[in-house]
Formats: C-alpha cells, sequence, structure tokens
C-alpha cells in the first residue's frame, strides 16, 4: 500500500514563508512522502532538525543529494516519529459535541443540532432561507459523537465512490474497489489486492481537496510507487496538484477532532 504526500508531516499547517536560500523537496520514507526544506551554507557536516515547520536540512555546499538523503533515511524512523509528535502537538482541540456547535463539511460550515431520540440522525436539505443541517437524535449526551461519525462516514460513502469513477473514467480504466479507513496518518492507500481506501475524515474538506486524493489514489493503480512516471499521471489527473498538496497540509492540522 502506498500513502499519498503530505497529511500532516510538514508543515503542519505553518506558512512561513522560506528564505531565498532554502529550497523545498520532498523524500519517500517507506509508505510516507516527507517534504523537507534544504539550506546550504558552508558548515562542514550535515544537520537535521525538526520544528513546528516540519524537516529542515542544513548541509555543506559540497554535500551531494545523494548524501543528503541517505543520511535521511538513515534517521527514517527518529524523522517521522519527530514528525509525528508535532502534528500531534498541533492538533485542535477536541470539539464538544452539543447543539449548535459547527464544523466543516465540504469546505462549508455545518451546525449541528442534538434531540432525545434513538441514536440516529436526520441530514436537513438546504434551501435558499437555510444552509444544510444535521440534527442527531440521542438516547445520551454521550453517544453524540458516536452517531456524528455514523452520519459524516454515510455522507462520504454517498460522495466518494461518484469522484473515484468519474477520475477512474479520465484515465480509461475500471473503477476500482473502494472503501473507507479511518487511518491516522494516511489519507488515502492504494492496493492492487483490495483497491483504494479514502480516509472518511476526508468529508470536512473541499471537493477540489478530495479530488485530488483521489486523483492520488488512481495514479498508483497504474504506479505503485512516487517516480516521475506516477506524477506525470497526478499531473494529467489534478494539474494543480501541488497547491492541492499544500492546501491539504494547511488544512490536515485544523481537521476536527471529537470523543467518540
Amino acid at each position: 500500500m502506498r500513502s499519498f504526500p503530505g497529511q500532516s508531516e510538514l508543515p503542519f499547517g505553518d506558512r512561513t514563508p522560506l528564505a531565498e536560500d532554502e529550497i523545498p523537496r520532498t523524500i519517500a520514507l517507506g509508505d510516507r512522502i516527507v517534504p523537507y526544506v534544504l539550506r546550504r551554507s558552508r558548515r562542514r557536516s550535515i544537520g537535521l532538525q525538526i520544528d513546528h515547520r516540519g524537516l529542515r536540512i542544513a548541509a555543506p555546499a559540497r554535500a551531494s543529494l545523494t548524501e543528503i538523503e541517505a543520511l535521511i533515511h538513515k534517521h527514517g524512523e527518529w524523522v517521522a516519529q519527530k514528525l509525528d509528535d508535532w502534528r500531534d502537538r498541533r492538533r485542535a482541540e477536541p470539539l464538544t459535541i452539543t447543539d449548535g456547535v459547527q464544523l466543516p463539511l465540504l469546505g462549508a460550515l455545518l451546525t449541528i443540532r442534538t434531540a432525545r431520540g434513538n441514536n440516529r440522525f436526520v441530514w436537513h436539505t438546504p434551501t435558499d432561507d437555510s444552509p444544510e443541517g444535521l440534527t442527531l437524535l440521542l438516547r445520551a449526551p454521550a453517544d453524540a459523537g458516536r452517531i456524528l461519525e455514523r452520519a459524516l462516514r454515510e455522507r462520504a460513502l454517498t460522495l466518494f465512490p461518484s469522484r473515484l469513477a468519474e477520475y477512474a473514467r479520465r484515465l480509461d480504466l475500471p473503477t476500482p474497489p473502494m472503501a473507507l479507513s479511518a487511518a491516522r496518518t494516511r489519507w488515502g492507500s492504494c492496493s492492487r489486492a483490495t483497491g483504494i481506501r479514502l480516509n472518511w475524515r476526508l468529508v470536512h474538506f473541499p471537493l477540489h481537496i478530495i479530488d485530488y486524493v483521489v486523483a492520488h489514489e488512481l495514479a498508483h493503480v497504474l504506479e505503485m510507487n512516487h517516480s516521475r512516471r506516477f506524477w506525470a499521471h497526478v499531473a494529467t489527473l489534478y494539474p494543480d496538484y501541488r497547491a492541492a498538496r499544500a492546501e491539504l497540509n494547511a488544512l490536515a492540522a485544523t481537521c476536527p477532532q471529537w470523543q467518540r
């Protein structure tokens, strides 16, 4: 299986502009694509630093890219752990699901209403006078998070298959099997054996971000790697994928969390 780049490794939503001598790059560490920033100087050795901005490499001017990336791979486990630590620090505060709380849905704000009921949910169709809404009919307030997740998973299952079919058609491919995932560190994955899995939490994001993830995973049907040919397939399906990847990086840090 392969994960797509930029879930939360870098820049964790940070948009600090790069200095003139800093070069953005990416590297594959296992099944993660990790962006990093490379800066060359008169220093004698290669240094790795991880902070709220992500992975940053300082290297001597004479060091080759092969040497630099060999060092990153050597410390790959440490890099991944530190990146995850920073991601967890920046994770949005957990929401309390109560009447009137709002959270993003497909790039817009969804207002949640709660009422007594038999642990089910009701979607309210948007009208000219009111936006789309969702009511959770609960036996007890403690059930709210679980029923909300069930409702959002249902919405994902009504939307994601059609986006997958549309982009598969553009590649002249049969639509692969699709299932939802709840992975902590992946927005999507692709397996020749089981098909494509898309994280249900993508439903919080605008449609064009969902489409980018779909395009990325479909490109893996043709190339189970992150080679130039893979990125060429992604570009064919989604020409502005670099901007979408950067936007996903920023959105990942604000993805809502709540107690289930």
